[in-house]
């Protein structure tokens, strides 16, 4: 042929199967056809393959090379990349859901998407080393299918360019143990050829057999080889389940072997004879001639037939959620035996119409320029492999990270996450991780305070630094230092945004400013006080007129004004009140320095202090303050609150302000422009006098 005939680029695909290797070269000139410029076709000269595993790698490469010199010598062209396919036959298929929720409502991107499977892959990763922690095996993904997305938890079948708060994934992730893919790519490499593209045999097959517009529907694939059949389950648009089991066309021929008593090559000739002759001659292992029917052979392998079409009938069953399916298409040499499909429909329960051997229907769109060649369900699974090539370019790759080797399947997309998966490194190692935070309460409301982020890891491609983000390549060397734990969360008194770190009151007629008093876990603390995780605090916006002359080191006398009101020990001092304390010198306010008193004081008096909590009031606990001064009071009045009745108690004397201290009422959240006070419909001060059956009012107004 001549060489103008093609075009620069072709496409090498090998079916490596049990019996035989189908090398074909072909190319595509549109989206909707495939031509095939030559194909080739090689038996393994001895049982070098069992059950779709190569066990001798030596005699599979020489099968291959040979492929690739006649190939290349048809076409006079030189082939150094392949395509090739592993079978299933210790296949571990896992359906995983990952979700991802963004901050705001976003646009979605393919690199969302993308972020998107790979959490999926990464828990279909963590799965499958669970479920094999007891066996020493490896287990690649070899692929992986999206079944379904979604869009804010509803169904959708692309997810780009909408806008949403979350996303999510059902996938379908594929594991081969590692013995398998090294194998492969260890015969193709003897051959002299590197591998451009490696797929599942399912996937190549039901590419071709199943188009995407057929997928809605509830569709079984099975492509029966020599050591396996393979099957692919499609339904609602996607393709749900890949599965196998380790019987096909070679159990066929051993069952020719034990009832003609020949040798496994005669046996695989009289097998493939009962496909188009009606009698078959034959010589036995003692060097007898025999001449059979078909009919005969066809007896010989029934009941071999049924095994085989039950044991897919129930794995079809199970992979499709326990029933059967709507029709199947079976490909593969072996499903051409007579009686195959027949049977395979009576164990699914199906009419015959429903199962049916599928090879020039769904080879339409496929151009073969060797007029030779026919049309056959044997070349579904080979034409489908270089179909793959188009469809999903990838390879496994190996790269280094932190000194060990690793093994990754190429999608065009890896990134450095990727081989930090693979490699098994935490997720949470890569990205900052925040200290410890800390919960408490301030006033009753619940806080929390967060703790600082650390550093991101620190990654390195090749020696230089990168993000994790940066794409990787066939032998890149990386380098990943796990992230770091941030601060743990601090905060002080004095950060509270409630807090204001002095009050004012006027002492004989001079400004004294005292630190406000905080209790933590009912103890008293200054403004320096460091927050601890479960922490109640309350900040007091008062002082008893005791507290206020303990700092000032004056001793308490009976003749104690509060704005202009014989006050106790225990009376309550708010911001502003003014305190009339008898004579005072100029030289003991100079002593004291009242206009600013230090805050250190706070911290001196409260080691020396004892306090009494008994109750709360306006969000604050109530502190009882002791001295060696002793007051009786046994005066109680009833007053009317709001029109709640409360006893005031404990005094001889009362004012408004003393009301706080058994009427709940918060005054540290405004709840209007002007907070009124009124006694017996009068407008009042906190200072005003209360007697016996009075009327009080207090409330917010705008």
């Amino acid at each position: 042929m001549e060489q103008t005939r093609y075009p620069k680029h072709m496409v090498f695909g090998l079916d490596i199967g049990t019996r035989s290797i189908v090398g074909t070269v072909g190319y595509r000139e549109n989206d909707h056809n495939f031509t095939v410029a030559a194909i080739c076709v090689k038996e393994h000269d001895t049982r070098a393959m069992l059950d779709g595993q190569i066990h001798d790698i030596g005699k599979v490469s020489e099968s291959i090379a040979f492929i690739k010199k006649e190939l290349e010598k048809e076409l006079d062209v030189t082939l150094t990349d392949v395509c090739i396919a592993a079978a299933g036959r210790v296949l571990k298929t896992i359906t995983v859901r990952a979700d991802y929720e963004f901050q705001t409502e976003t646009f979605v991107t393919d690199v969302h998407i993308h972020s998107l499977d790979l959490l999926a892959v990464e828990k279909a990763y963590d799965n499958i080393r669970e479920e094999m922690q007891k066996e020493n095996i490896d287990f690649y993904c070899v692929a992986y299918t999206p079944v379904h997305y979604y869009l804010n938890d509803y169904p959708i079948l692309k997810l780009d360019d909408h806008k949403a708060n979350k996303i999510s994934v059902e996938l379908l992730a594929t594991f081969l143990p590692e013995e398998v893919i090294d194998g492969l790519y260890s015969a193709v490499e003897k051959a002299g050829l590197q591998v451009a593209n490696l797929t599942l045999e399912p996937i190549a097959a039901i590419n071709v057999a199943i188009p995407e517009k057929f997928r809605m529907l509830n569709i079984a694939l099975v492509d029966v080889g020599a050591g396996t059949s393979d099957i692919s389950i499609t339904r609602d648009g996607s393709i749900i389940a890949y599965g196998m089991i380790p019987y096909a066309g070679d159990e066929l021929t051993e069952a020719i072997m034990q009832k003609f008593l020949v040798e496994f090559s005669v046996a695989e000739k009289i097998k493939l004879a009962c496909l188009k002759k009606k009698t078959v001659t034959y010589k036995d292992i003692m060097g007898i001639s025999h001449k059979t029917s078909i009919e005969e052979v066809k007896e010989a392998l029934q009941d071999t037939v049924t095994f085989i079409t039950m044991n897919i009938a129930d794995k079809i069953i199970e992979l499709n959620g326990g029933k059967t399916v709507s029709a199947v298409f079976v490909v593969g040499g072996g499903g051409k035996i007579p009686g195959f499909v027949e049977t395979l429909a009576h164990n699914l329960e199906l009419s015959k119409e429903r199962v049916a051997l599928r090879g020039e229907e769904v080879l339409r769109d496929v151009h073969f320029l060797p007029e030779k060649i026919k049309k056959d369900p044997l070349l579904v699974t080979p034409i489908g492999i270089c179909l793959n090539y188009y469809e999903q370019k990838n390879n496994f790759i190996f790269v280094n990270v932190n000194g060990e080797r690793i093994k990754l399947y190429d999608n065009n997309k890896l990134t450095i996450v990727d081989a930090a998966i693979q490699f098994g490194f935490p997720n949470e190692k890569l990205f900052p991780r925040r200290g410890k935070a800390i919960q408490y309460t301030v006033n009753g409301q619940t806080r929390m305070t967060r703790g600082e982020l650390g550093e991101a890891a620190v990654v390195k491609l090749n020696g230089k630094e990168t993000g994790i983000n940066t794409p990787i390549v066939q032998n890149d060397k990386i380098e990943i230092i796990e992230s770091t734990t941030g601060k743990d969360a601090e905060i002080f008194i004095s950060q509270l945004p409630e807090y204001q770190s002095t009050i004012e009151f006027q002492f004989n007629n001079k400004k004294i400013i005292c630190p406000k008093f905080v209790v933590a876990n009912h103890k008293l603390k200054s403004e320096y006080y460091s927050i601890c995780h479960g922490d109640c605090i309350e900040i007091l916006n008062y002082y008893t007129l005791g507290q206020i002359l303990e700092f000032m080191d004056l001793p308490y006398q009976e003749d104690i004004k509060v704005n202009n009101v014989y006050a106790s020990v225990d009376d309550k001092v708010y911001e502003n009140f003014t305190i009339a304390y008898g004579n005072i010198s100029e030289m003991s306010f100079r002593d004291l320095n009242v206009e600013s008193l230090d805050t250190t004081l706070i911290e001196d008096n409260v080691e020396q202090t004892s306090f009494n909590y008994e109750n709360t009031t306006m969000g604050a606990v109530e502190t009882s303050y002791h001295t060696n001064t002793t007051q009786t009071t046994n005066k109680e009045i009833h007053i009317l609150v709001n029109g709640q009745r409360i006893t005031l108690k404990g005094k001889d004397k009362y004012i408004f302000v003393d009301i706080l201290d058994y009427y709940e009422f918060d005054m540290t959240v405004a709840r209007g422009t002007s907070l009124v006070l009124k006694v017996n419909q009068q407008s009042a001060e906190f200072s005003s006098s209360i007697e016996n059956e009075d009327v009080i009012d207090i409330y917010w107004e705008e």
